[in-house]
């Protein structure tokens, strides 16, 4: 019998990741989930994954650490030895959203980091064990898709740290790809827009408001579910021609109009 594909998913355990994950169970897909809390307070997340009939496991972990991004690709090796899919999707906003002209340093280093160095240096390790495994068998199959946000081309002048580390997640999906094209493994860069999360609850009147005045052609906040169904329709290989290219999932938020 051939082995079930497996998929990393970085920051999964709740929000858009846990979107994914469940999209991808549904595909046929084994997991390794990501987050940074104990194991014990997302057992239940785990358990409800395993209904869909995949095999879970949990890597605990920041992707901002090197330590930890060596460790839990270890823990994969070892539990399912091998990795089809890298989901680049760990992410935060920062703690204040302070103007540009008045954000500080400390900021920039921790989003910057998280967002971006973070995903950069996981998605280098990965692509080079693909490459192993694609040596070994050139039946293999791998691909890697990172989570961005409309942010990488939307100016939000009081989070200029946020929209810098999600357009330097969108050039490194295209340098990943001109690099891994060689190899037959695609990178893809999937954007979501206005997505209901823990990370938007804060400005759910706002985001309420400027929906309800037309800010999206579809009148509605996207959901983790949205997110899900485009990573697992490109997870699938439904797009073996189209690396390096951007998937919005924004309800047209960015389609200019007169």
């Amino acid at each position: 019998m051939t082995p079930k594909k497996v998929a990393f998913i970085t920051g999964s355990s709740r929000g858009i990741g846990l979107g994914i994950a469940e999209h991808l169970a549904r595909k046929g897909f084994d997991l390794a989930i990501n987050g940074v809390r104990e194991e014990s307070a997302v057992t239940e997340v785990l358990n409800q994954l395993r209904t869909l009939g995949t095999e879970v496991i949990y890597c605990r972990g920041s992707v901002a650490d090197a330590d930890a991004r060596r460790q839990m690709l270890r823990q994969i090796e070892a539990h399912f030895g091998q990795l089809n899919l890298l989901v680049n999707n760990a992410g935060i906003a920062p703690r204040v959203r302070a103007d540009i002209l008045e954000a500080s340093e400390e900021s920039f280093d921790e989003v910057l980091t998280v967002n971006l160095k973070g995903p950069y240096f996981l998605t280098q390790a990965v692509a080079n064990w693909m490459i192993t495994q694609k040596e070994a068998n050139p039946d293999f199959e791998g691909s890697i898709i990172t989570v961005s946000s409309i942010s990488a081309t939307v100016a939000s002048v009081n989070r200029g740290d946020y929209c810098l580390s999600k357009a330097g997640l969108s050039m490194a999906t295209q340098l990943f790809a001109a690099r891994l094209g060689a190899f037959g493994i695609p990178v893809y860069e999937v954007r979501p827009g206005i997505i209901k999360t823990d990370m938007t609850a804060g400005v759910t009147d706002k985001y309420d408001k400027l929906i309800a005045d037309g800010l999206t052609i579809q009148p509605r906040w996207g959901l983790p579910d949205d997110v899900g169904r485009a990573v697992a329709a490109i997870a699938e290989g439904g797009f073996p021609y189209s690396t390096g290219q951007v998937f919005m999932v924004d309800g047209g938020l960015t389609l200019a109009r007169l």
